[in-house]
């Protein structure tokens, strides 16, 4: 399970080093990652192990036109990179422009379950700041499910 949130740099190339608790995760699924565009301006990052999974149940719900659409729109446009030895892994230069990255290079990646999202820092915080009411809305019913067991 992905969890947590982490301010990372981009090199010149375009790698970041994977957090040591998302690698460790990473590493138990085979090192390969396949990055999608997300629904806001931020890239998911599925283990490949994980993205087969996806696939698998995607194929039993969608229709022959919606599987057409889903292949053509978002496996056509999926990245894939392998995290090498010293835990880094490249995002795509055309992948990298759909979350932009500024000068500084720095991203935020964010645990959330099965899959990772890589966010331009300043959209996270507009994110973030937009969605502070829903959450609040929804705080009592949060900690009500984290207290109780089962």
């Amino acid at each position: 399970m992905f969890a947590g949130s982490y301010p990372c740099r981009l090199d010149e190339k375009g790698r970041f080093i994977v957090p040591s608790p998302m690698r460790e995760h990473l590493e138990a699924e085979g090192n390969g990652v396949v990055f999608v565009k997300g629904s806001e301006p931020a890239l998911w990052v599925y283990s490949t192990a994980e993205w087969g999974r996806v696939l698998d149940r995607i194929r039993t719900k969608l229709d022959e036109d919606q599987s057409r659409l889903f292949m053509h729109k978002i496996v056509s446009e999926a990245g894939m990179s392998e995290v090498d030895k010293a835990g880094r892994v490249l995002i795509p230069t055309r992948l990298r422009k759909a979350i932009p990255v500024e000068d500084d290079q720095e991203i935020i990646l964010v645990g959330l379950y099965n899959r990772m999202e890589i966010w331009n820092p300043s959209e996270w915080r507009r994110y973030v700041s937009r969605n502070e009411d829903k959450f609040e809305q929804s705080l009592s019913k949060i900690l009500n499910l984290l207290e109780s067991p089962r």
